[in-house]
């Protein structure tokens, strides 16, 4: 089993810039994609990030609406997850989700119950 815990989510102006950490406990799975989810109220839940390790190899994935404002980054030393964002828009405003996989992502596994563990979700508001 896998345990997240994130922080890092709070009330930020437009413009603004906050971090999301993510840190994922677990004795015996071996993790290979991290990344973040977010939803708004009223709309479905979204890839915002992912980084997968693949071999020796780092992939990372942005949803087009966010390119070049976040950044993702891993730690795999302590299973973290971290998740830059800048330049926050009010379109920003939702519930973010850690989500670990078994599977990177883009494999058929990847989001199965098999492979997938999420986060309790930490609140981004984006305001003025």
């Amino acid at each position: 089993q896998v345990q997240l815990v994130e922080s890092g989510g709070g009330l930020v102006q437009p413009g603004g810039s906050l971090r999301l950490s993510c840190v994922a406990s677990t004795t015996d799975v071996s993790i290979s994609s991290m990344g973040w989810y977010r939803q708004a109220p009223g709309k479905q839940r979204d890839l915002v990030a992912d980084i997968s390790s693949v071999g020796s190899s780092t992939l990372t994935k942005y949803a087009d609406s966010v390119q070049g404002r976040f950044t993702i980054s891993r730690d795999n030393a302590a299973n973290t997850v971290y998740l830059q964002m800048n330049n926050l828009y009010l379109d920003d405003t939702a519930v973010y989700y850690c989500n670990v996989n078994r599977a990177p992502f883009g494999h058929p596994a990847y989001g199965s119950d098999w492979s997938s563990y999420w986060g309790q979700g930490t609140q981004v508001t984006v305001s003025s």
